[in-house]
């Protein structure tokens, strides 16, 4: 049972998360948000789809992720939202997201075809950037499931877009983190989690080493841009490095801004936002840059959906339902 004080925490993590993602993905921007936060969202949409779909007996996580990514994929290519879907629900009704920001190529060829790929046959076998990690915080907020379970559920979603290993498992690595976090547990325990689960997936290592070196450079080098840089392996901007990067910041931050203005010189603003988020709720955030903060309602909006839908799910919908307020906003077809 969830009691008052639970729920309050729970809510302001949700929001810290949501919103903390998407002010490290608008840093430097004036608010304005990518892809990144687009997807995170849809990746919420389709988490609160699949606990609605339970009134049906159907319990199928990443299905209803991969056709919330469809979704997405439909504001990338429409002029506006087509009132002919009767799946599109609330979010695939806002016309302010029918617009593309700097979407990955990996993100836009995957999701155009119904077929949804596995861990076995992943699509897009040698995509290694960050966008799968930067959309799979809210895989950690399933604070009931064991992290295990969050870890799988954020790789299956992940290798949608996303085939190669350290791609998908920096995405599930990152989602248990998150989800240490939203527990309330520290950052240092919660990567240490994540380092514990990865150990027995096949091709882990440049993402275990990637949390190694974020960790080791908390106590040999003095935090700033330099120290960020330094984390990387030169190979690019892959998701491990982006991860190990969010990771340090998070860890040597004096605040919010103070980490996400780290985070810009790896390009983990929106991995680094996010983890602060969940480990000091919304207050923490910079009321200057949620002033800014485009979508901010809509953001705020669902993350409350999504912590009414965890906590109290069971008094907005069943089986016996056929129809109501909360069936219109989160489809079950």
């Amino acid at each position: 049972m969830w009691g008052r004080v639970e729920q309050q925490d729970f809510r302001s993590r949700v929001r810290g998360v949501l919103l903390g993602g998407a002010l490290g993905d608008g840093h430097g921007r004036r608010g304005a948000v990518t892809a990144a936060t687009q997807l995170t969202m849809f990746t919420v949409d389709g988490l609160i789809r699949a606990h609605v779909r339970r009134d049906t007996g159907t319990w199928h996580p990443p299905t209803d992720v991969h056709r919330a990514y469809r979704r997405w994929y439909a504001t990338q290519h429409d002029w506006g939202p087509d009132e002919r879907r009767e799946d599109n629900g609330w979010l695939g009704n806002e016309e302010w997201l029918y617009a593309r920001r700097g979407p990955e190529r990996s993100c836009l060829t995957a999701f155009g075809d119904d077929t949804p790929a596995t861990p076995d046959r992943p699509k897009n076998p040698t995509a290694r950037d960050a966008a799968a990690t930067e959309r799979s915080a809210p895989f950690g907020l399933l604070v009931g499931w064991e992290p295990a379970l969050v870890l799988q559920l954020a790789v299956e979603c992940a290798v949608q877009s996303h085939g190669h290993p350290a791609a998908h498992l920096s995405a599930g690595a990152f989602a248990v983190i998150v989800h240490g976090l939203t527990r309330g547990g520290s950052l240092d325990t919660a990567v240490r989690r994540a380092l514990a689960l990865l150990a027995t997936r096949p091709g882990h290592e440049p993402v275990t080493e990637a949390l190694l070196r974020a960790l080791a450079a908390v106590t040999r080098t003095e935090p700033g841009p330099g120290a960020v840089e330094a984390l990387s392996t030169g190979t690019g901007r892959t998701a491990e490095d982006a991860l190990a990067a969010a990771v340090y910041c998070a860890l040597v931050a004096e605040d919010v801004p103070h980490g996400l203005r780290l985070a810009a010189a790896g390009h983990a603003g929106p991995l680094c936002g996010a983890l602060l988020g969940a480990l000091h709720g919304e207050t923490a955030l910079p009321a200057a840059g949620l002033a800014e903060l485009e979508g901010r309602a809509i953001l705020l909006q669902l993350a409350d959906d999504f912590a009414l839908e965890l906590t109290q799910g069971p008094s907005l919908h069943g089986p016996a339902i056929t129809a109501s307020p909360w069936l219109t906003r989160y489809p079950r077809a």
